[in-house]
């Protein structure tokens, strides 16, 4: 058993979608955890991201404000709400105010549920920053 901690300044690789002004980073994945993934986002005013959630997934609003849109409606949460996703789902992510910040809590890892589903295309446009 063990208790570890993580701030955002233990972010080790931070991704980019493409050119948009949103930037990802696991603090734990497959590396160091066997069974999920944690990590930070953050998003810029009015950018977003259209994803297939390939497992399940807790966004935390630590900063800001934050709208996932699906066939469900949008949900929008603020700074101490969260919004819960579940695999398979169809969604878009966008931020509504500048320097939106989001912990996302993912099962299994994220990354590895994505690359290795139908819908790994979404990560091509990934690249670190």
């Amino acid at each position: 058993m063990s208790v570890r901690h993580f701030t955002i300044k233990d972010v080790a690789t931070w991704c980019q979608p493409g050119d948009r002004r949103i930037f990802i980073g696991d603090v734990l994945d497959s590396s160091n955890s066997d069974t999920m993934s944690v990590g930070f986002a953050r998003y810029q005013k009015g950018e977003s991201n259209e994803w297939i959630v390939t497992y399940d997934e807790v966004l935390i609003v630590t900063r800001g404000v934050f709208t996932v849109r699906s066939a469900d409606g949008a949900k929008t949460a603020k700074a101490g709400e969260c919004i819960f996703l579940t695999k398979g789902t169809k969604v878009v992510y966008q931020g509504e105010e500048d320097d939106t910040e989001v912990v996302y809590v993912s099962y299994p890892h994220w990354f590895d549920a994505q690359r290795n589903s139908e819908h790994a295309d979404l990560l091509d446009d990934f690249h670190p920053v």
